[in-house]
């Protein structure tokens, strides 16, 4: 079962006894039309004293093309949170979370959104014995702060949400899904991820974080792109080096070398609103982040440009100086 939860990290990964742990998936949602984007994150917070199950939802909605951003923050009892063992199903409450299928049913005072959408052609990212998940050879320390996961880069959504009684057709719309687990969130991190390009197909994500290892701490890089079936990984452990960053409070500039491929990376966003983070596995935190950013792409090879891309709807989270 540990190699099994290795090369699958949307499996549960926690314990029922654990002090200080969080486990959050992250469903992003963007319909057909890309008026509306959805972050809808499950999770649990195993403390001592604050022990529960939670859905955090992050509704984002274009209004006269600025868009209105709102969260809402669902708390449960933690005996309401359920998982499957042979498969990725996690039930919280009336909801319920799968790689093919989410459920939802939540209501709060001036929020509620019902429906179910399905998930199809998924796109995982490629593991292997040495890097079994995307944080590689890293992915086998037990005393990692946080672990990330990467469960689908793009794939297609069909179905509906009413959304406070108003119904939001995602059928051909865009999803991604990925998840965090551990302790704590890095004390200093950028994330980024988009899958609206100018070419069909294309998806990226890209976390650079400050990493605890070892009572040290070391600048931990990821960036995957797919592009035309192929992917392309930037990473630390595969020996990747950071030629160039420029880091502001809405917007970032990397430049990325491994060998004889060069990736530069630029992003902005300028809208952002809140959300709730992990610390020693209580949801104390608040990090900034938006769904309405916009990404640049350029992939060299042996400094001959193989493509350049435009994207849009990214998810961008800059809580970096």
């Amino acid at each position: 079962m540990y190699l099994k939860k290795l090369t699958h990290p949307e499996y549960f990964q926690g314990s029922h006894h654990k002090k200080h742990y969080f486990e959050g998936w992250y469903y992003k949602f963007v319909s057909h039309d890309e008026s509306v984007t959805l972050a809808v994150i499950p999770g649990v917070s195993l403390t001592k004293d604050d022990r529960h199950a939670f859905i955090q939802v992050f509704f984002s909605q274009n209004k006269e093309d600025k868009p209105e951003l709102k969260t809402y923050y669902f708390r449960y009892d933690y005996a309401s949170f359920s998982h499957r063992r042979d498969h990725f199903s996690i039930q919280i409450g009336t909801n319920s979370f799968t790689k093919s299928l989410v459920k939802l049913n939540l209501k709060q005072d001036d929020f509620s959104l019902e429906g179910s959408l399905r998930i199809e052609h998924i796109t995982p990212i490629k593991s292997s014995l040495l890097v079994p998940n995307i944080m590689g050879f890293f992915g086998y320390f037990s005393f990692m702060e946080c672990y990330h996961g990467v469960v689908s880069m793009s794939h297609q959504l069909t179905g509906s949400f009413i959304i406070n009684n108003h119904p939001v057709i995602f059928e051909n719309g865009k999803g991604y899904i990925e998840k965090d687990w551990g302790i704590s969130f890095p004390k200093s991190y950028i994330w980024i991820q988009c899958n609206h390009f100018t070419e069909l197909g294309t998806s990226m994500m890209f976390s650079y974080a400050s990493i605890p290892f070892l009572k040290r701490e070391f600048k931990g890089l990821i960036a995957n792109v797919i592009y035309r079936g192929k992917e392309y990984r930037f990473a630390t452990y595969n020996f990747t080096k950071v030629l160039r960053k420029e880091i502001s409070d809405n917007q970032i500039s990397f430049t990325l070398k491994k060998r004889s491929y060069r990736l530069e990376v630029k992003a902005n966003t300028q809208h952002q609103i809140n959300l709730v983070s992990p610390r020693n596995g209580k949801m104390i935190e608040q990090i900034k982040e938006g769904l309405s950013g916009i990404v640049e792409l350029a992939l060299y090879h042996k400094d001959i440009l193989i493509f350049r891309n435009l994207g849009n709807h990214a998810g961008i989270e800059i809580m970096m100086k």
